[in-house]
């Protein structure tokens, strides 16, 4: 698909998906709490999580964004400011431990679908699909609802190919973060600072 920067979108995404975040602290929780498998499971109903909110981004976006010039610039630019605010808050954080909880067990289904409805009931991520998504979908896209579903789809499939091994080695990763605690840090700040170039990136480019 020409119309997408596809390079640029699968950049973008995988810096949003490795910051740890509700997700990451969900799904690495369960693997150090019930093993690989279960890690595994809470990636998976995580993914599909996003599918929800992929479609409820494709049908809102996608009208907003055929209804006019001026709609899709408006939505272009508070997306932008969007992506700039959660850098900032990102830089500033100075969190040093991912507060991963134990919890009681459960079977493998329950633990994707609390995985599932966990991602599915964030506000946050809801917002940040609709500020993130469209910027990659040119003013001159003949079909912006089915593009939007592709990119949708296409992070949802990123986050599962980032989340399980993420699950599965759980264990090692919170052993390595409680020995670096300063390591976390500098992933949140750099995080920050990417972001807050990508929106003020996108937001350059809607002026030209």
């Amino acid at each position: 698909m020409p119309e997408i920067a596809w390079a640029l979108f699968v950049s973008a995404s995988l810096v949003v998906i490795l910051v740890p975040g509700q997700d990451m602290v969900l799904v690495m929780s369960r693997g150090m709490g019930h093993g690989a498998m279960a890690g595994l499971a809470t990636a998976a109903g995580v993914s599909v999580g996003l599918l929800g909110h992929t479609v409820l981004a494709a049908l809102g976006l996608g009208a907003l964004l055929q209804s006019s010039p001026l709609v899709y610039s408006l939505v272009k630019f508070v997306g932008a400011g969007y992506l700039c605010y959660l850098g900032i808050r990102l830089l500033i954080s100075g969190k040093k431990s991912l507060d991963a909880t134990s919890v009681a067990k459960a079977p493998l289904f329950r633990l994707f679908t609390q995985g599932a409805l966990s991602n599915l009931s964030n506000p946050k991520i809801a917002m940040f699909y609709f500020a993130f998504l469209p910027q990659f979908v040119p003013a001159t896209a003949p079909q912006p609802v089915f593009l939007i579903s592709v990119l949708g789809v296409a992070f949802a499939l990123l986050t599962f190919a980032i989340k399980v091994p993420v699950g599965y080695f759980s264990g090692t990763l919170s052993i390595w973060f409680r020995a670096h605690p300063n390591a976390l840090a500098w992933v949140y700040r750099s995080s920050g600072m990417i972001l807050i170039g990508l929106g003020l990136r996108l937001a350059i480019a809607q002026t030209k």
